[in-house]
């Protein structure tokens, strides 16, 4: 038994019945949406187009299939994926790295992870939605582009 030992402690409370019930609503409903397939196409045809701009210059954080259907954590190789984000205050997209100081440090799970320094402080993380289009990342890849480039 856990709880507040009601009863002399012959039991341990209430169960919040309310609060269990709305939890399995809740998951009963976001099973039912069927936007996932959509999003992981757009992920992946995003990911796709990165490759094909950087290149050798760009590497994917996570397994390159078993991963979260929305998200897609890059390292831009040798630059600091905070500046980069620095540059495109029209993106709303966060980093692998926390600064402290005015240093910037290596995420504590890519580095669990293995991932080299050198590329993880690179690190940028996409998320995208149900509502995120093709031509919302078509935008993100050309300044990107630009942004990365002109850096070089």
């Amino acid at each position: 038994m856990h709880g507040a030992g009601h009863e002399q402690g012959r039991r341990a409370g209430t169960e919040n019945v309310l609060l269990a019930v709305a939890l399995g609503t809740a998951c009963s409903l976001a099973q039912r949406w069927t936007g996932m397939p959509k999003v992981q196409a757009l992920r992946d045809l995003f990911w796709d187009n990165l490759q094909e701009i950087f290149g050798d210059s760009i590497s994917l954080n996570g397994h390159p299939i078993e991963r979260l259907p929305n998200t897609v954590n890059v390292n831009f190789i040798g630059r600091t994926g905070a500046d980069i984000l620095a540059r495109l205050p029209e993106v709303a997209a966060s980093t692998g790295a926390a600064c402290h100081s005015g240093s910037v440090m290596l995420s504590p799970v890519l580095a669990a992870m293995g991932v080299p320094t050198k590329e993880g402080m690179g690190a940028i993380r996409f998320s995208l939605g149900k509502a995120t289009t093709w031509e919302d990342l078509e935008i993100v890849l050309d300044l990107l582009y630009s942004t990365v480039s002109r850096a070089e």
